[in-house]
Formats: structure tokens, C-alpha cells, sequence
């Protein structure tokens, strides 16, 4: 995709060279960032994208459901709405982009800053102000560099002073959206992400508050960075669907987590504080099969690796007998999110060993 530095294109033009890059594309009402409105009919009533005549009739009822990379659709959309911004559907294109928001808000409660990843009390906040600190805090504790950062992949510069960094993914992998400021599904704070179920502002768009700018050098899309990958499984942005096939599958369900508290035992060796700490939290782990849902699962799993992290790092637990302890309460409580535990244990795994746990130490 041939991408203006300067933002200035016939949105036309933009819309042709974005559909030339395979990212079907649909029209945004003109000078705003929102789809271009549905026919009366649509407004009218409720009925699912995928029965809507209109778009069987090549209208853009719908948004990014109607999107298209057909140039004769394209042609007759853009010849109704002459000043229509260009929205990019993200699934179909196969793309992920982390979109980085940079509002004057107050901070969140702690447990929103980076969900999943425990935040002591103790940490001081002091110039952590949107998104673009907490994306480069949390690449720094994954030892990654700042995707705000990357220049080997299309960046966005937004009106508000945000920025969209594009990926690309394999379309054997499906990444859902999340918004940021959500106390469901979040990368981090005042970050959200556009994938699956969700569209982007494509590049040259111009509204009423300035024109979405990429940043030189341009570059089209780079593959998503892995760990960037692992952290949106571990946050939930898949669902067990979605998850690559080629991972371990889960060992047998057993009726109690037994497998778990007999590999805590071995990887204790003898050490008995250290034991009972990883009972307690593989526990909190295993009480989720009460429920499919809404028993924080994700968050119980992150913090029992978190656990077990800092307790390897002290020498008091084996990592291999650990994470072995870790899948076995996981997989008891969800049998069929293996793939996703695996992600969410060895992220927690990594973070932890950052702070040695010594059970029983006097401060």
C-alpha cells in the first residue's frame, strides 16, 4: 500500500488502495470517525448484519459488516458520500491494530492499569498519565521493545494525539477487540485494541479534527510481535476457538487437582512455607470450576504464576514442577482453555521471577 506522508488523499484513492491491499473497507460518516449511518429501513429496525438485504444489495448498511474491497462497490459508495472517511474491517484484513490513547483522565484502580499483573501498593504512579505509559511499562516487563515505538510497522498518528500501530496476523489466529478503559477484556489502561468484531480509521482519513497521519518512516504492517501475541491470549482476547492448534493438549480432568498438589510437593522439596503458598493459590485456581464463568479465572491463574514466579526465582520451587502444578489446577478448572492457561502461567511465570518470593523471611 502506497501510504501519503503528509495525509493529503482523495478518500477515494484511499479507500481503493486500502481494498488493493486486501483490507475490505466501508464508508465513516464525513469529518467523523463513525460508520456512515444505515438506510432508514436499517435504523428501523433491528435484525442480525448477516440477514440485512441491504447489504446483499451492495449498500454500506452496517459498518464494517458491509465492508468490501470491491472497486465498483467502492466506486459507487464513495461517488454517494464524496467526503467519506475510509474505516478499515479489521478481521477480514487480518490485522491488529493496538490503538494508544492519550486522554487527561485520573487513573484507574490499580487492578486496571495492566490486568492481571499484580500491583503492589508500594509502587509509586507518580507520571504515569495514558496509554502510551502503561503499553511501554508493560513492554518493559516483558523485556519487549515499546510498540509505540516500532518503526519496522505502519504507525498512525491520530487528531487527538493518539497513535494506531498496525499488525498483521495469520489468519489461522482470530484476535478479538477490547477497549482499555474496560473492566472486562483490556490490554492495559487508556489502550485498546482493534481486531475481530471491530474497524479502524484507515490512514489519510481526514475529520473535523485533523487528518489520521502515518508516521515516516511508512512501513505496511509487520507480523504481530509474539509477545504482544501471549499477552492478548493471556488477557482474553481469544476465545478457546481461536487458540492455535499446534500447543500441548490439556492431561487427563481429575476429580480433585491431586496432579497439582502432588507435583507442589515435589517441587517443595521438603520446603514446607513454600508448599502451602502454592497450595493456597492453586487453589483459588481450581475453585473456578464451581462456574464457567464470572469467577475471575484469568486473573486467580496470572496471580498463582505470578506466585510461583517469585518462588522459583528464591530457589524454592522447581520451574518445571511448577508450571506442571500450574496446568494441572488450570486444566481441572477449565479443561478446555489449555491453550490460553499455558500463555497466562508462563506470562505470570515471567513477571514473578522479576521479585524473589522468600516464604517465612523477616522484613
Amino acid at each position: 500500500m502506497a501510504i501519503s506522508t503528509t495525509g493529503r488523499q482523495d478518500m477515494l484513492a484511499v479507500a481503493h488502495e486500502c481494498a488493493a491491499a486486501g483490507w475490505p473497507v466501508h464508508p465513516l460518516t464525513p469529518g467523523r470517525k463513525i460508520p456512515a449511518r444505515n438506510c432508514p429501513a436499517c435504523q428501523d429496525r433491528s435484525h442480525p448484519p448477516a440477514q440485512c438485504p441491504c447489504i446483499q444489495d451492495g449498500g454500506w448498511c452496517h459498518g464494517f459488516h458491509a465492508a468490501t474491497t470491491d472497486p465498483e462497490r467502492i466506486r459507487a459508495w464513495w461517488g454517494a458520500i464524496p467526503g467519506a472517511g475510509v474505516g478499515v474491517s479489521c478481521g477480514p484484513a487480518h490485522l491488529v491494530v493496538i490503538d494508544i490513547d492519550a486522554h487527561p483522565q485520573p487513573l484507574p484502580a490499580r487492578d486496571r492499569l495492566w490486568p492481571g499483573i499484580p500491583l503492589h501498593d508500594h509502587v509509586d504512579l507518580t507520571g504515569l498519565e495514558n496509554g502510551f505509559h502503561t503499553l511501554a511499562v508493560l513492554a518493559a516487563l516483558r523485556s519487549a521493545p515499546d510498540p509505540a515505538q516500532d518503526e519496522t510497522t505502519l504507525r498512525v498518528r491520530t487528531p487527538s494525539g493518539g497513535l494506531h500501530v498496525w499488525y498483521r496476523t495469520d489468519p489461522a489466529h482470530t484476535f478479538h477487540c477490547s477497549s482499555g478503559s474496560s473492566t472486562g477484556r483490556a490490554l492495559c489502561w487508556q489502550v485498546d485494541v482493534r481486531a475481530h468484531g471491530g474497524y479502524i480509521v484507515a490512514p489519510g482519513t481526514r475529520t473535523t479534527d485533523g487528518t489520521y497521519t502515518p508516521l515516516a518512516p511508512t512501513r505496511p504492517p509487520a507480523p504481530l510481535p509474539g509477545w504482544l501475541a501471549q499477552e492478548l491470549v493471556r488477557t482474553g482476547h481469544t476465545t478457546p476457538a481461536d487458540e492455535p492448534a499446534h500447543l500441548p493438549r490439556p492431561a487427563a480432568r481429575r476429580s480433585v487437582p491431586s496432579r497439582a498438589r502432588e507435583a507442589v510437593v515435589q517441587a517443595g522439596g521438603g520446603r514446607a512455607t513454600a508448599a502451602k503458598a502454592m497450595e493456597t493459590v492453586l487453589a483459588e485456581v481450581a475453585g473456578c470450576a464451581a462456574a464457567a464463568e464470572n469467577m475471575g479465572f484469568s486473573e486467580k491463574l496470572n496471580r498463582a504464576a505470578y506466585t510461583a514466579g517469585g518462588l522459583v526465582a528464591a530457589g524454592q520451587l522447581d520451574q518445571h514442577a511448577a508450571e506442571e502444578a500450574l496446568l494441572a489446577a488450570a486444566d481441572y478448572a477449565r479443561p478446555r482453555q489449555h491453550a490460553r492457561a499455558l500463555q497466562i502461567i508462563r506470562a505470570g511465570l515471567t513477571a514473578g521471577a522479576q521479585r524473589p518470593m522468600y516464604p517465612g523471611a523477616r522484613s
